[in-house]
């Protein structure tokens, strides 16, 4: 199945890549306010959905821009959960800070991750129980025992920026600088969790995710040895879309620094 999931990502960032040589032939609709879909979004979805379905004609589909498969309901076995792009204005404007990520949740439970970076060619991969991977070097967390030292990644959701939520984010913001070594925001939160998992990121703190941002990186983290929370420290945050992400040590200072905007 992994090996289905890798396919199915190199498939879809072939479409990426290959739009990427020309953005200003790119169709860009706006779904809400800082919220963008292209045809190339589209288009990856759609070679990674055939590539999964070839392999696997049962499995239920969760994909950002089609959505819920017709036989997606609560008892399916086997649910893929994609993101084709992960980063689209990052990618229409040529910032190359973007991603496919493909996870599949089995009975509940994220079992299968792939995080793909075309630019970099970097793949992360990760099974339950087996570990996690870049381009088959195994991955640990960061070993990093102060936020003090530590280096942060963040994100500010899509969505139409109320002054309440963008002056809570800024609290969040100045609270997190103040703290840490560092704090970066490169606009792409499924790559974000899986340089938490890679060690580039000691920990990684968003609101109002999706389950399509999170799943695959969520494993990433998680077979790393790190911790994956809301911002209560508890375990669900994958369709509740409040994540706090870390090695251990690091992910308890976040809960302890953030948990007030819980």
């Amino acid at each position: 199945m992994l090996n289905t999931a890798v396919k199915a990502a190199r498939r879809g960032a072939s479409v990426i890549s290959r739009a990427s040589f020309d953005l200003s032939q790119i169709q860009v609709t706006n779904k809400k306010q800082n919220d963008f879909v292209t045809e190339v979004d589209q288009a990856a979805e759609q070679a990674i959905i055939e590539v999964l379905l070839n392999a696997y004609p049962t499995h239920a589909i969760l994909a950002e821009e089609s959505g819920a498969s017709a036989n997606l309901h609560d008892d399916n076995e086997y649910v893929w959960i994609i993101d084709p792009l992960d980063g689209t204005t990052n990618f229409i404007h040529g910032f190359p800070q973007y991603c496919v990520s493909i996870a599949l949740q089995q009975r509940g439970v994220i079992t299968q991750a792939v995080v793909y970076d075309p630019n970099r060619n970097d793949l992360f991969t990760a099974t339950k129980g087996g570990g996690s991977f870049l381009n088959n070097k195994r991955l640990r967390v960061t070993k990093k025992d102060r936020l003090s030292d530590s280096l942060i990644g963040t994100g500010f959701a899509a969505r139409e920026k109320n002054k309440e939520a963008l002056e809570e984010y800024m609290k969040m913001f100045q609270l997190m600088t103040m703290s840490c070594q560092g704090l970066r925001r490169p606009g792409s939160a499924a790559l974000d969790l899986a340089y938490v998992a890679a060690g580039r990121y000691d920990g990684f703190f968003e609101k109002e995710l999706q389950p399509w941002d999170i799943a695959a990186g969520s494993l990433l983290i998680t077979e790393a040895g790190g911790i994956v929370g809301n911002f209560s420290g508890e375990s669900d945050y994958l369709y509740k879309g409040d994540v706090i992400a870390g090695s251990p040590k690091i992910f308890a200072q976040m809960i302890s620094l953030l948990g007030a905007f819980a």
